[in-house]
C-alpha cells in the first residue's frame, strides 16, 4: 500500500491527532499479528478483536500524552498490551466463578459490566503498567535491557545470549530468571506501599 507512514514518532502524532487513514495503516499492520498469536493462546477471533481495539485505546491515549516516550515500535508496544490484556484475562477467568451465557444480563441493570467498570478496570492497569514501568527503571542494568529484550522486543532467548554475550542459552535464562526475580520484589515492595 502507498502512503504508509513510516516512523514510529510520524505514526504517534498522526493517532494523537485522530487521523483514521493511520489507525486503519495500524490496524492492519498489527491484527493480524495478535489474532494469529492469540489463536495459538487459546483465544477466539472475537477476543482478538476485543484485546485490539482495548490495546488501540491505550495507544491512542498514550498518543496523545506529550509526556509519552515511545521506547519500542508501535507493533512491540501493541503486542505487549494485547498480552497483558490476555494473561490478566486469563487470570481473571481461573479466579472467577463460571457462568453461563444466559445467566449475564445484557444491560447494566440485569447484571452486565457497565461502563463505570470498564473506566475501572482501564485505570487499574495504567496504574499497574506505570508500577511496573517505574520497577522495570530501578531494577538496573543489564537486567533492565534483558526484561526489555525478552518481553517487549520478543527476542529469542538464542538472540539475547549473542547480544549481551551470554556463552550458552543456559547461562541466558538463569541470567533472565534472576532478573525477572528482583524485578517481581521491586515491584511488589511498591505495591505494599
Amino acid at each position: 500500500m502507498q502512503g504508509f507512514i513510516n516512523t514510529e514518532q510520524q505514526l504517534l502524532e498522526s493517532l494523537a491527532s485522530g487521523n483514521r487513514k493511520v489507525a486503519n495503516q495500524v490496524y492492519q499492520q498489527n491484527y493480524p499479528i495478535v489474532k494469529g498469536w492469540l489463536a495459538k493462546n487459546g483465544g477466539s477471533e472475537s477476543d482478538a478483536a476485543d484485546l485490539f481495539q482495548e490495546a488501540m485505546v491505550v495507544l491512542f491515549g498514550k498518543a496523545q500524552d506529550t509526556g509519552f516516550r515511545l521506547t519500542c515500535s508501535i507493533s512491540t508496544y501493541l503486542m505487549a498490551v494485547c498480552k497483558h490484556l490476555w494473561y490478566k484475562k486469563l487470570q481473571k477467568q481461573s479466579r472467577d466463578p463460571v457462568f453461563l451465557k444466559e445467566n449475564i444480563g445484557t444491560d447494566e441493570d440485569e447484571g452486565g459490566i457497565g461502563y463505570e467498570d470498564d473506566v475501572k478496570v482501564h485505570e487499574e492497569r495504567e496504574i499497574h503498567y506505570d508500577m511496573l514501568n517505574a520497577a522495570l527503571d530501578q531494577v538496573g542494568e543489564p537486567c533492565r535491557s534483558l526484561l526489555k529484550a525478552f518481553y517487549h522486543n520478543d527476542k529469542s532467548m538464542q538472540e539475547i545470549t549473542a547480544a549481551f554475550g551470554y556463552t550458552n542459552t543456559d547461562n541466558a535464562k538463569t541470567q533472565k530468571y534472576k532478573c525477572l526475580a528482583r524485578l517481581r520484589k521491586i515491584f511488589y515492595s511498591m505495591a505494599d506501599n
